[in-house]
């Protein structure tokens, strides 16, 4: 019988800056194949810290040095170029390497309730937006980039190349027309929480588009680029865990990732999760907030390098074909509401031109 889930891999997403207060977001797979977003503070992980010290001195080499498996907790530099903000990177990379290594300190440390709750989701993580004022930073890409490291350019920036949906027209940053076709790739280069996102097509066109068109190309999409049931579907977080009761239903631990595939006012929604199809309460589902902002490909790369396989989803015979949905286009920000959370280096690698700051 297996024991209680437990995080097994841990990985740096975002840092996540509100007024003046850092978070730090991460993605973390579960022993049971789950996967969840955690966003906690620098102070949060000092006091796991000390916590973990406390409750294990052997292994914190408190009774002889020698003993010590858990690793130190070190401090990003205050002399480090870009300020705050590179401060905060900084520190994103290092609590992800100091996670990883509690995640190796053995069994006895891995699967304590000391790390397994810290990690387990928080009423932050489950919230279906970032508070007011959110700057969400992706960290930069680990392999060095072409070019003179001085010239700021869109291309330092980490792209994700992800499928539109459904045509869309809309304009490009310079005013002039911009068209997406429906299974059209575009680059996505700024991600923003207002929901419209900095895009690049094929031919270098940049524009601000909707999200919600956007989609991952899963693992179970076939190469005339139709979809199997289960390939797609907007994201939501499961608010807590439920445990099914009936052979169609589906079984979800809290803060359980899921694809919805198809919704009814009946109070049960289709959803995908880990492979299976099949029903959840709608009362208990709400908007992946964060998880739509930062769903990549490089967060689900596994330990043994292994990546998820939730494309690949069996059709339950009882399960009715999900039906494909317009997406709905969230509300346009201001041009000052965007241009007011960008950074000297972004406006001179969107431009000069006042129209390359928001969405026109």
């Amino acid at each position: 019988m297996a024991g209680p889930r437990h995080p097994v891999f841990v990985s740096g997403a975002a840092l996540v800056q509100t007024n003046r207060l850092q978070t730090f977001a991460f993605s973390v797979c579960w022993s049971d194949d789950g996967d969840t977003f955690a966003r906690r503070s620098w102070e949060e992980f000092r006091r796991l810290h000390k916590t973990l010290k406390e409750t294990f001195p052997v292994e914190a080499g408190l009774l002889r040095r020698s003993d010590r498996i858990l690793p130190k907790l070190p401090d990003a530099s205050l002399l480090v170029h870009w300020g705050c903000t590179g401060r905060g990177l900084a520190r994103l990379q290092l609590l992800e390497t100091y996670s990883r290594a509690l995640l190796a300190a053995g069994e006895r440390v891995a699967h304590s309730p000391v790390l397994t709750g810290f990690f387990a989701p928080q009423p932050m993580d489950l919230e279906p937006v970032l508070p007011a004022g959110s700057l969400v930073i992706l960290p930069a890409p680990q392999e060095p980039l072409p070019g003179p490291t001085g010239s700021p350019a869109i291309r330092s920036l980490e792209a994700q190349s992800l499928r539109c949906l459904q045509p869309f027209s809309t304009q490009d940053t310079w005013g002039q027309p911009f068209h997406a076709r429906a299974q059209e790739a575009l680059d996505v280069l700024l991600r923003h929480p207002s929901g419209w996102w900095l895009v690049a097509n094929e031919d270098q066109q940049t524009a601000w588009f909707p999200a919600p068109y956007l989609e991952e190309v899963a693992p179970g999409q076939g190469q005339d680029g139709e979809w199997s049931l289960g390939s797609s579907g907007s994201q939501f977080c499961a608010s807590h865990a439920y445990e099914s009761s009936q052979a169609d239903e589906l079984s979800v631990p809290t803060g359980a990732r899921v694809r919805v595939l198809e919704t009814s006012d009946r109070g049960w929604w289709l959803c995908r999760f880990q492979g299976r199809t099949g029903l959840l309460p709608a009362a208990m589902l709400q908007p992946d907030g964060l998880g739509t902002l930062l769903s990549g490909p490089w967060l689900h790369l596994r330990v043994d390098g292994g990546e998820d396989r939730e494309g690949e989803a069996q059709s339950s015979p009882k399960s009715p074909q999900a039906t494909t949905l317009t997406p709905t286009v969230p509300a346009r920000p201001s041009r000052s509401a965007i241009q007011s959370r960008c950074c000297t280096i972004t406006r001179k690698a969107l431009g000069q031109d006042p129209g390359c700051h928001g969405p026109p």
